[in-house]
């Protein structure tokens, strides 16, 4: 894959990097991929390149890198404890301008040559992309498992483009409340697909962590994704 790492200016100070993945034909629509967080690991860098492969050009950015710069952690017992405390101590609200940030640097790549940008994140990640579709314009936004979204549903009424959500029914750290705290946030409006997934827990999507990976779940929900922004991309 044509895989590299970019700079990115952050809307305050200075400026951090992300993981860029072209497609094959070189152009195409943009996915800012936002990280669990173990970092922009090789899961996430193989996972941006998967959705390259389908014809997006894919941007990972660095939410930590205010932390340590480009963190990039195993799925074992230490890289597992070093991740919980970079998310205990990341400062989501500058995390969610930088993923805006990272959405204003791909839409002015030549590579998305004027095409529809969409934000797409995964657990942390999930909800960072979601707030990143309310304080920038995309065109489309998908949260996997996306954790704390419901203590930020003040916001909802700034997302206007179409968004996705998959939740897992049993997952240990989004509750049945929380998820239907974001349905009843989104039950007036037309923008919004929910989808769950039973028998599953969180993180399901991640084939680096075999002990929550679960691969029919995992590949339903990417082929719902991918539908999802062939449609709106």
């Amino acid at each position: 894959m044509n895989g590299h790492w970019i700079s990115i200016s952050a809307a305050d100070d200075g400026g951090f990097s992300g993981y860029l993945s072209l497609p094959p034909g070189g152009k195409g629509p943009g996915i800012v991929l936002v990280q669990e967080i173990w970092g922009v690991n090789a899961h996430i860098r193989a996972v941006a390149d998967m959705y390259a492969l389908a014809g997006f050009v894919v941007l990972a950015p660095d939410v930590f890198w205010r932390l340590a710069p480009r963190v990039d952690l195993d799925y074992d017992e230490a890289g597992t404890a070093q991740a919980f405390g970079f998310y205990q101590k990341v400062d989501t609200d500058k995390a969610a301008a930088d993923v805006a940030a990272a959405v204003v640097a791909l839409r002015q790549r030549p590579e998305t040559d004027g095409n529809k940008v969409a934000t797409l994140g995964y657990c942390l990640g999930g909800q960072l992309a979601y707030r990143a579709g309310a304080l920038t314009e995309v065109d489309a936004t998908v949260s996997f498992y996306g954790g704390g979204i419901d203590q930020h549903l003040d916001i909802a009424g700034k997302i206007t483009q179409p968004i996705l959500f998959h939740y897992a029914d049993d997952d240990a750290h989004i509750t049945q409340a929380n998820v239907a705290a974001v349905k009843t946030a989104f039950a007036e409006k037309t923008n919004a697909t929910f989808f769950s997934y039973p028998g599953v827990g969180h993180g399901f999507n991640c084939s680096g962590r075999t002990a929550v990976y679960n691969q029919r779940a995992a590949a339903l929900a990417t082929g719902r994704t991918l539908v999802f922004l062939a449609e709106h991309l």
